[in-house]
């Protein structure tokens, strides 16, 4: 064999190995498949990093999720000529887990603002009385599940994790219905207060 055709022979052998890049331009096309297979090559490192930052199996997997919906729906933005696919989607997750642990301080702050509030009724019974039925009675009007989801996080003290296990639903889901819950109540609240 010649030089000049073993040089042919390698450049053919490296025109027919698969193209690492080829996942990047399926994705930025939209490409049936390509989502599948760029979560294949990169949702281990998206995992990892999200489970080390939230210390949160769960949080993680909600993270990992929500990472691959908002890479798929802003495919449009994704320039394969300005780097990999993973190296943008981790980009997406870094943010995403920014969100997750700024989300987490917040509802930590509101929880300690709604135990800090001092006790109106401690001086007259009668009026502590009447504000925990006003109360209860606004708690009940929410209806399952988060009547429930509410008894167990403020009258139980329970953790976000304990009702999820106990009530059986993902932690996104108890953490939702408490958010809607107590912007329900608050307006609930307000009403009854503005009507006294």
């Amino acid at each position: 064999m010649s030089a000049g055709t073993a040089m042919v022979t390698e450049a053919t052998e490296r025109d027919d190995a698969p193209d690492d890049r080829s996942v990047d331009r399926d994705f930025a096309a939209g490409v049936d498949g390509s989502l599948e297979r760029l979560y294949r090559e990169s949702s281990a490192l998206v995992f990892t990093l999200a489970l080390r930052a939230l210390g949160d199996r769960t949080e993680a997997e909600d993270v990992t999720q929500q990472t691959y919906v908002a890479a798929w729906r802003g495919r449009d933005r994704f320039d394969p000529d300005r780097g990999p696919a993973r190296a943008w989607v981790v980009g997406i997750a870094k943010r995403t887990i920014a969100d997750a642990l700024a989300a987490r301080s917040r509802e930590r702050r509101r929880l300690e603002a709604v135990r800090d509030l001092p006790n109106p009724g401690e001086t007259d019974p009668l009026a502590a009385e009447a504000e925990r039925i006003v109360v209860r009675g606004e708690v009940e009007s929410l209806g399952p599940p988060r009547s429930t989801i509410v008894a167990l996080a403020f009258f139980e003290g329970r953790t976000h994790e304990q009702i999820a296990t106990e009530l059986r639903m993902p932690l996104g889901t108890v953490k939702s219905h408490l958010r809607r819950s107590l912007l329900a109540l608050r307006r609930g609240l307000e009403a009854a207060d503005a009507s006294l």
